[in-house]
């Protein structure tokens, strides 16, 4: 005689698995635009409620596409902008002053900021965060810097140093 134990399985059930697009870049998921494939769970508790996804309907892809539309002529019309405002920049004459000893040498070296303060005197507002300056410049003259306007635009002005 034999006695057959059946027992039954608990499972957490197939985990079904959905399109969505997400509204945002999500860690180890996608970036903003992707169309991903998670499970059902994943989207119901976890992306849904922090409006990081949408179910990929047909309706909603529709609706994607159009606002994916409207943000890709945004960001060419950026790029325009900051193209124009490069190119006078460039053809502006940028003039900071500062100590200078014999030799032309000077006191410090002059910094992002004081050509900040020098773009914003012609008329330009720069934040110090998007000006490089390739060496320290420590000696008068001309010297190029490098302004960073927009991601894709950058814009090399000559700076003129001039004895105070």
């Amino acid at each position: 005689m034999y006695l057959i134990l059946i027992q039954p399985t608990i499972s957490g059930g197939a985990t079904s698995s959905m399109e969505v697009i997400l509204f945002d870049n999500v860690k180890g998921l996608g970036r903003q635009g992707d169309l991903v494939k998670v499970s059902e769970g994943h989207y119901r508790n976890f992306l849904k409620p922090k409006n990081l996804a949408e179910e990929a309907t047909p309706a909603a892809l529709k609706r994607y596409e159009k606002m994916k539309k409207k943000a890709i002529e945004l960001a060419a019309q950026k790029v325009a902008e900051a193209q124009e405002l490069a190119k006078k920049v460039q053809e502006a004459k940028i003039t900071v002053k500062a100590k200078a000893g014999e030799k032309d040498k000077l006191f410090g070296a002059v910094t992002s900021q004081d050509v900040s303060k020098a773009l914003e005197n012609a008329g330009f507002t720069m934040d110090k965060k998007h000006i490089e300056i390739p060496e320290p410049i420590k000696s008068l003259g001309a010297h190029e810097v490098r302004l960073k306007i927009h991601p894709e635009v950058v814009a090399r002005v000559n700076i003129q140093i001039e004895k105070i």
